[in-house]
């Protein structure tokens, strides 16, 4: 199945089998494929810029990432990345891991929705988030081969509405707690699928803060702002 992806697979090891049938018993289709092409993508990507990452952790985390939008988290007010993370660290921790490998595991899930930070960090961490920037929006896309693009899809196919399908998972998994998506670009989905829901404006936030006695005055360069 991965003969053209140079040696990169699925990791053969107890902890990846384990890992793969938590996972499928967990999410959905969509969301099972999306995290496998996850692992593949970052893996591709380490592998072609010479990262050295330890597959193991690197494919837990990515298995993991979504697992918060699931249906076992609608009662769950935090962030569905911590959802997901902390999730991550029960499983490992159930198997004995080191404290140190499931750091480096919550850390790449509970980072990936954040960009501009993973990639400053350990390989593991960069890759999940650099693996779902491929697989959602397309990023880096050219980097990968044909061939590359293909055998990843033929391992695990993207669904032919897969934009669609993805935004309904984020929003399934986030509709019930709106104020979780504050500072991510998760509110952009909120945004596309609700027209009444409504964004935190930081600025505005600090303006209306406790640390303002008068009420909120708009500047002349916030009336030409608007």
């Amino acid at each position: 199945m991965f003969e053209k992806l140079q040696g990169i697979g699925i990791p053969d090891s107890k902890i990846a089998r384990e890992v793969t049938e938590f996972i499928r018993d967990t999410e959905s289709d969509l969301l099972f494929h999306h995290s496998a092409r996850v692992y593949l993508w970052g893996a591709i990507t380490g592998n072609r810029n010479g990262m050295i990452f330890d597959p193991e952790l690197l494919y837990t985390a990515a298995m993991f990432h979504d697992l918060g939008l699931t249906e076992r988290y609608h009662d769950s007010q935090i962030r569905f990345e911590i959802d997901s993370a902390n999730a991550a660290r029960e499983f490992l921790q159930s198997r004995g891991f080191a404290e140190r490998e499931i750091e480096i595991v919550w850390n790449a899930v509970a980072l990936h929705t954040t960009p501009g930070i993973p990639e400053f960090m350990r390989p593991e961490i960069a890759l999940v988030q650099a693996g779902a920037g491929m697989d959602v929006v397309g990023r880096g896309y050219d980097e990968f081969s044909e061939v590359q693009r293909e055998a990843v899809l033929a391992a695990f196919p993207r669904e032919d509405d897969f934009a669609n399908g993805i935004i309904d998972a984020f929003h399934q998994g986030m509709k019930h707690r709106p104020q979780s998506t504050f500072g991510t670009f998760n509110d952009d989905v909120l945004a596309f699928k609700d027209p009444e829901f409504q964004r935190v404006d930081i600025c505005m936030a600090i303006f209306t803060s406790r640390w303002n006695a008068e009420p909120y005055r708009c500047s002349d360069q916030c009336d030409h702002a608007h």
